[in-house]
């Protein structure tokens, strides 16, 4: 049967098991948009690409499939970058459509005119255009197979919008199957040496693919065979946390102790992430000891260092091949140890000074949360007390960029709820982080999503105010802010917003927001001289 190249995509979507594409309409695909019409997916049209990039991100980051963005031209290829490069070196699978113009106004800087190649090369798996209509299902397939396979990451698609309504013959193709490779006996065996030797073993968890068996399989195998378990940065969900092998995370807002610990370790063992800049303390721990890395990247891009042993290898299928017998003489409390030591540095306590105290908060957090509640944040010093504080039981359970992008928050919060209708999710947002792309409070209102946003609010970009104190003492630049008032903000949108001045009465608030049925948004006034939660860790 005959149908158009626009129309093609959209079945080859469909066909894919894609349920949602989140989009900002460009007359650049206008083709594709009518397919969208009448189909199955839901088009969940953002406020901005940056917005739309996001939530399709997080939809990426917490279901089995790429997510799928779809922008116009120029200024919306511009807008979307910052998720294109976001997944890129998160490593999430994400699908970019951008449309672009028609074929025969190339090289005469017509109007929106750019080089996508060039903007695109050095930060996706792959970019291409689609110049022959007929291949429309065919690029389609390979773009959702890149994206999933070896190290997940961004694909793009240039549509020229001449050539989405090309009619072609050609249907929808069968989707490949990515292969989800599995250790080799050898490898296992190698590995097992390595760890009935090792005196203090560490595994570091991170990366995509984790589901709640294989999270739950490696912890009970660390637990078993007295092995500590830490996450990457940002990577928190990959292990339940109520299992006595998980010792907390690595990167931003460590604990002291768990950086002494990856310095310590004889024997690494990364599975599904690397050793990269973030997590090692800008290249500077844990270089010494034996390391082992389990990832299905052939190419370890990221990871510094020495490597004795690469095992590629899927997370899932090596969680639950691991060498059933790898005891070793363990030295004593080194299990013990760390996880005595993260209970200790996860305890909230008050952090004190004027506003709504976020230790407290989090304590409050902590038994109102369900237990396979999403949450999702941006980036900035507001992420270290979630981080810090909040368990993770269930996979899938935290959006967040690793790459230290803002404005994520909200948007992330927006894709977790329609993925998971039903789930209680959870943002924690700063306000410069919120104001970045708040206004997608307005697309959840549009799509019937639902979710408590916590916005803190002192009045600065805190991060770099304390690099500006580290090294400019008393000589703040750049980094005042003149902010709204959020509660109302969200008002204006048709969702809740309340303003909470005092800490204690942060938790009835809560509850007031959680029972509203709408997206809701607490405005929590920090103290501006608070920079992280307080630690004796």
């Amino acid at each position: 049967m005959s149908t158009t190249a626009g129309h093609l995509i959209v079945g080859q979507l469909e066909r894919a098991g894609i349920k949602r594409v989140y989009t900002v309409p460009g007359e650049s695909f206008l083709d594709v948009l009518d397919g969208l019409h009448g189909s199955p997916i839901t088009n969940v049209v953002a406020r901005q690409e940056g917005g739309a990039g996001f939530m399709a991100l997080a939809e990426g980051r917490l279901t089995e499939l790429p997510g799928v963005a779809m922008v116009t031209r120029g200024p919306g290829a511009a807008n979307a970058f910052i998720a294109v490069h976001t997944a890129h070196q998160d490593a999430t699978p994400l699908i970019l459509f951008i449309g672009l113009i028609p074929v025969a106004d190339r090289g005469r800087e017509s109007f929106q005119e750019f080089d996508i190649n060039a903007w695109f090369g050095s930060t996706a798996k792959k970019v291409v255009t689609l110049d022959d209509a007929a291949s429309a299902a065919r690029v389609v397939d390979d773009a959702i197979f890149t994206a999933l396979s070896g190290r997940p990451g961004p694909v793009v698609i240039g549509l020229p919008e001449d050539v989405l309504v090309h009619v072609v013959e050609d249907a929808t193709v069968e989707p490949r199957t990515v292969a989800r490779s599995t250790p080799a006996a050898a490898d296992l065996a190698t590995l097992k040496q390595k760890l009935d030797k090792a005196r203090k073993p560490l595994i570091v968890v991170g990366g995509e693919g984790w589901t709640q068996e294989s999270g739950g399989q490696l912890a009970a195998w660390a637990s078993r065979h007295s092995v500590p378990v830490l996450a990457d940065f940002r990577a928190y969900d990959a292990v339940p946390h109520r299992s006595d092998a998980y010792a907390g995370f690595l990167g931003y807002g460590r604990s002291d102790a768990n950086a002494q610990r990856l310095d310590d370790a004889d024997l690494l063992v990364f599975v599904g992430c690397v050793r990269g800049d973030v997590l090692s303390d800008g290249y500077k721990r844990g270089l010494n000891a034996e390391t082992v890395v389990v990832n299905a990247d052939a190419n370890l891009l990221g990871h510094f260092g020495r490597v004795d042993q690469h095992i590629v290898a899927d997370v899932t299928a090596f969680a639950t091949a691991l060498p059933t017998d790898a005891g070793g003489d363990r030295e004593a409390g080194w299990f013990a140890t760390a996880r005595a030591d993260h209970l200790a540095f996860s305890t909230p306590r008050p952090d004190g000074g004027i506003g709504v105290d976020l230790g407290v908060a989090m304590e409050v957090l902590k038994k109102e949360m369900d237990d396979d509640a999403v949450l999702t944040f941006g980036a900035g010093n507001h992420a270290l007390w979630p981080a810090r504080y909040l368990k993770h039981n269930s996979a899938n359970s935290l959006a967040a960029p690793r790459n230290g992008a803002m404005g994520m928050g909200i948007p992330a919060a927006v894709a977790a709820s329609l993925a998971f209708p039903g789930r209680q999710v959870i943002s924690v947002a700063g306000d410069g982080c919120f104001m970045m792309n708040g206004q997608e409070i307005a697309t959840a209102m549009g799509y019937g999503a639902q979710f408590i946003v916590l916005v803190v609010d002192n009045g600065i970009f805190a991060t770099i105010r304390e690099h500006q104190e580290a090294h400019y003492p008393d000589r703040p630049s750049g980094t005042h802010m003149t902010n709204p008032d959020f509660a109302a903000l969200a008002r204006s949108y048709g969702g809740y917003g309340e303003r909470v001045d005092r800490t204690e009465d942060f938790a009835a608030a809560f509850r007031r927001a959680a029972d509203s049925g709408l997206p809701a948004l607490l405005h929590l006034p920090q103290d501006p001289a608070t920079r992280s939660p307080k630690t004796s860790n």
